[in-house]
């Protein structure tokens, strides 16, 4: 049996397998992007690097950063995605 891998970043097309192929999706929570200086016309940034949950998952704090008190949807989301493909 012979395996072949390949990795996508953001977005592509899915490979082309004559044979059975399994997805494997990782989202990844990065630097914080809220404007804390927009009610006075400016641009602030926090600098948390990386989201954190607050809370354990399936629960509200889970969406809440730890580190800055943010909402999840202000931190920058990367997406990776992995195609598994096995030929017999």
């Amino acid at each position: 049996m012979e395996q072949c891998q390949a990795v996508l970043k953001s977005g592509g097309g899915r490979p082309s397998c004559s044979t059975s192929s399994s997805m494997i999706v990782n989202v990844r929570y990065m630097e914080c992007q809220k404007n804390h200086a927009a009610s006075i016309g400016g641009y602030a940034v926090d600098g948390c690097r990386e989201f954190m949950a607050s809370d354990a998952e399936g629960t509200t704090g889970a969406l809440t950063c730890a580190a800055c008190g943010c909402h999840r949807n202000f931190h920058r989301r990367e997406v990776e995605t992995e195609f598994a493909c096995e030929y017999t």
